[in-house]
């Protein structure tokens, strides 16, 4: 069955994947209306994410805000589809990164790196910095139920030399890529919900006391890693521009947390900068205390 799914699901996308731009984007917006006008996937949860997040803005501007948001998680869907077709250096084009001299002076100090990257704008394209390091890229991502989309989600983000490691075996493969004495940069989407367990480490996210994911810090701190973090912003459809922010490159004398503090702080200010490209169907504070 999940084999006859894919047979039939693929071939729409890959010819969806060949539209122009402008006509791609046209989609975005019939799809807008289907998803947030017909279905309301999940709007209850954005508007309660919304609420609970940015409690400053007036009803009007949570709708304008909600709104705005379905038009990016619209666009970012057909972008992925596009990534099936898309060339290397159409996307270096859509996918500036500002001040790229950082890595190549964080390389230079001859540690890997840890890439911290938060639900924000667009991540799925953040594989195109594979060919602007030195270092090898790898993308930590959490494996499909579906083995053949598993399988295409692989195909499509390994295209320009980044690699892809599954969360399941990200630790064991990082340690092991530091054993042999290679160097890579490793992209972690580090502000997931955790599933709860008693090491939980809990802090203050958007003025909410949630449990935090504190394995991008963990790593860090076991194999002496560097640490940056990847601020992504929406400059217009099918534009981006990354700027990379130092977090630490002395994590050992860096306080417990202080890592994890610092990158849930810029993620804030980020959100707070201009909330509607934050995945909000995302559900962040669904363990949140009381």
């Amino acid at each position: 069955m999940q084999l006859i799914v894919f047979l039939i699901a693929y071939p729409l996308l890959w010819i969806i994947s060949k539209l122009p731009f402008k006509l791609l984007y046209f989609v975005s917006d019939c799809v807008y209306v289907l998803v947030y006008k017909i279905i309301g996937y999940r709007k209850k949860v954005v508007r309660a994410n919304i609420a609970l997040a940015l409690p400053e803005l007036s009803e009007k501007e949570r709708i304008e805000t909600e709104k705005a948001f379905y038009h990016h998680l619209c666009d970012m869907f057909l972008e992925m589809i596009k990534t099936l077709s898309i060339t290397g250096d159409e996307m270096a084009k859509r996918y500036e990164f500002t001040n790229i001299e950082l890595v190549h002076e964080y390389e230079k100090k001859g540690k890997s790196i840890i890439l911290m990257c938060s639900h924000y704008a667009s991540w799925e394209w953040v594989i195109i910095l594979g060919r602007f390091m030195n270092f090898k890229g790898f993308g930590i991502y959490k494996q499909l139920a579906n083995p053949y989309f598993d399988k295409l989600v692989r195909d499509i983000r390994s295209k320009f030399d980044a690699g892809l490691i599954d969360t399941k075996h990200a630790i064991s493969a990082v340690r092991a890529n530091v054993a042999k004495g290679q160097h890579g940069t490793y992209l972690f989407i580090s502000d997931q919900t955790p599933k709860l367990r008693n090491n939980n480490y809990w802090s203050s996210f958007m003025g909410v006391e949630v449990p935090i994911h504190v394995g991008g810090e963990k790593l860090a701190r076991e194999l002496d890693l560097n640490v940056l973090y990847i601020k992504v912003m929406k400059v217009s459809r099918g534009h981006y521009k990354a700027t990379f922010i130092p977090i630490s490159d002395d994590v050992a004398n860096e306080p417990q947390n202080a890592i994890t503090e610092k990158f849930l702080r810029v993620v804030e200010d980020q959100i707070r900068e201009e909330p509607k490209h934050y995945f909000w169907t995302h559900k962040r504070f669904k363990h949140k205390k009381n």
